[in-house]
């Protein structure tokens, strides 16, 4: 599929009128079950509704609110489950690195690797990403402003790889809590990448215990507003019962709600690039 001027797996989709691509799946591979079921459902209700999709899935957690946290399966049996949901539902994947050793190992499963927010001035990791060639996926950190974002894409972009991407998750002002400016969306834009609005980190409060909690019911219209600025890219992170979640249980959207979801920002999308 195509973002605007950015190839993802092996198919193509559109060029700038085409729609949002869905970035979905769980938050972390808990187990290779949960991760089949969500990619079949996710894959199917994409369908419904011509939406190109992108499976999400962290192999690893490594930046978590406490050190007793779940981080992960394993590294090697969290790809091995990635490259089967590849094989038998033929989509492309996303996951996150931590650290350049990490960059080689994911991109021999995924089409597109993350910077984690908090990582995304770690010049070697974001340089690492790009030697893979695969796709990067800068995650905008809670603590710059839109703009700031062009140094990080050239970081990547000095190495060779201009296939980058933009995620907006939200700025933090402390008190455990972020504010997602709807203005970030067309400034980084504007700067020249395809933008995606991460709609579930951007419900969530860091930090406010043991385990981060969230506001799962802005979820909804966060994703409207962003798809009426002109998102290129929606990310969601879903699991069949949120509360239930090893990691991010408090803003994971549940499954069976991404439907309706989709319904509503499909809309809004065609609406948007019809004009």
């Amino acid at each position: 599929m195509r973002i605007i001027n950015i190839e993802i797996g092996s198919s193509r989709q559109g060029g700038k009128a085409a729609p949002l691509v869905l970035f979905a799946g769980p938050c972390v591979v808990e187990s290779r079950e949960l991760v089949l079921r969500t990619a079949e459902h996710v894959k199917a209700t994409a369908a419904k509704y011509h939406t190109p999709v992108v499976f999400k899935s962290s192999y690893k957690k490594a930046n978590r609110t406490s050190g007793n946290s779940f981080v992960g399966i394993g590294d090697d049996e969290a790809l091995k489950i990635l490259a089967e949901v590849k094989r038998e539902f033929g989509l492309p994947i996303l996951t996150d690195i931590h650290t350049g050793a990490e960059a080689a190992v994911a991109a021999e499963v995924a089409d597109v690797l993350q910077i984690p927010a908090f990582l995304c001035r770690q010049t070697e990791l974001l340089q690492a990403a790009g030697r893979t060639g695969r796709v990067v996926n800068i995650k905008k950190g809670q603590f710059l402003a839109p703009e700031d974002m062009k140094h990080a894409a050239a970081k990547v972009e000095e190495v060779g790889n201009k296939n980058i991407l933009f995620t907006e998750r939200g700025t933090t002002f402390g008190y455990h809590n972020l504010v997602v400016d709807m203005r970030s969306l067309k400034i980084m834009s504007d700067l020249g990448y395809p933008v995606i609005l991460d709609a579930t980190h951007s419900v969530q409060l860091p930090s406010s215990g043991r385990e981060t909690a969230g506001l799962p019911q802005f979820i909804f219209p966060l994703a409207r507003a962003g798809a009426a600025v002109g998102i290129d890219g929606l990310f969601v992170e879903v699991h069949p019962n949120p509360a239930q979640a090893l990691s991010d249980a408090a803003s994971q959207l549940k499954l069976s709600l991404l439907d309706e979801l989709l319904r509503q920002v499909t809309e809004i999308d065609k609406m948007v690039k019809r004009s």
